[in-house]
């Protein structure tokens, strides 16, 4: 057996709460610089300054990484890691940590599991919840990811986080803030549909007929399932909202123009544009985040259970 023991007692709301957030966390603090390759690869082709798009191409994930190094420096690839882990302290902890209490809800009383439905139907919920909270977060940390700054004397448009907030919302108002709401809930609902269902039906699965116990190698290869299946239907989703998110005002009127826009000037490949950072990056993300998030439910409860007990 590898691993903390499951407790005696199920894990709380509130410990599923802070366990999710705190595994995202540190799952984006592993894998925050396949992500930031992502984003470049995704609006590679966009309108860009004439010196920028002569001075710098991407090719690949760990070309991406290394011109990011070379050209901008090395701490480049974490750039927007503060929103990010922002963004997971909400954004996860609603959509993961509270995706089992949604999902009893929605399940008729006196059914022993609940449906395939019923699992869609919480993880849409809860995806939509945790981009309504968390959407300002999601905004600035593809801002920061997106911006070059070419040579040592590069011009910033944000001198951190907080004044980011402050910019984009003096500059775009507060509705910048939310911009690209509604392809980042279609996103999420979609990510998040893929993700804990297909973690919850292949895990219960690999139980149910006693191929895997429940550890280690059963969350790895819950996990694992989950990311392939995210990746593969979000990313089209996934490029339009990044494109939105990032681009100026009145470049696009809306997602869909700016959907339409990228089939007109570049096809339909370039919905998969940046597919294999973003399978690496949601493969590892979801791996390190599914397996810290069931060792921190149990050990969050040994705690707990600790401070109950008289003795």
């Amino acid at each position: 057996m590898v691993g903390l023991k499951p407790s005696e007692l199920p894990p709380t709301t509130a410990v599923k709460f802070l366990g999710a957030g705190t595994a995202a966390c540190f799952a984006d603090l592993l894998t925050f610089p396949l992500d930031t390759a992502k984003v470049r690869l995704q609006i590679q082709g966009e309108s860009q300054p004439a010196q920028v798009a002569r001075s710098v191409q991407y090719r690949g994930v760990l070309g991406t990484i290394l011109t990011m190094v070379r050209t901008e420096g090395p701490r480049s690839p974490y750039n927007g890691l503060v929103a990010g882990l922002q963004r997971q302290m909400s954004f996860a902890s609603i959509r993961i940590g509270l995706y089992d209490s949604v999902k009893q809800f929605y399940t008729p009383k006196g059914s022993e599991h609940s449906s395939i439905t019923t699992r869609i139907l919480a993880g849409c919920t809860t995806g939509a919840m945790a981009v309504t909270c968390a959407q300002p977060t999601d905004v600035v940390k593809v801002r920061f990811q997106a911006s070059m700054h070419i040579g040592p004397g590069g011009d910033r448009k944000y001198s951190g986080t907080m004044d980011a907030y402050r910019t984009i919302a003096r500059e775009e108002g507060v509705k910048g803030l939310w911009k690209g709401t509604w392809p980042n809930i279609m996103r999420n609902a979609i990510v998040n549909c893929a993700e804990m269902v297909t973690y919850d039906v292949i895990k219960e699965k690999l139980l149910d007929y006693h191929l895997l116990t429940d550890n280690f190698p059963c969350h790895f290869v819950s996990a694992f399932g989950a990311g392939f299946c995210a990746t593969v239907v979000a990313s089209p989703v996934d490029v339009v909202k990044t494109r939105y998110m990032n681009s100026p005002p009145g470049r696009y009127r809306s997602p869909l123009d700016c959907m339409l826009k990228m089939v007109a000037q570049e096809g339909p490949t370039s919905f998969y544009k940046g597919f294999t950072p973003s399978f690496l990056r949601l493969g590892a993300w979801n791996v390190i985040m599914f397996v810290t998030y069931e060792q921190l439910k149990r050990a969050l409860m040994k705690v707990q259970m600790l401070r109950e007990s008289p003795f």
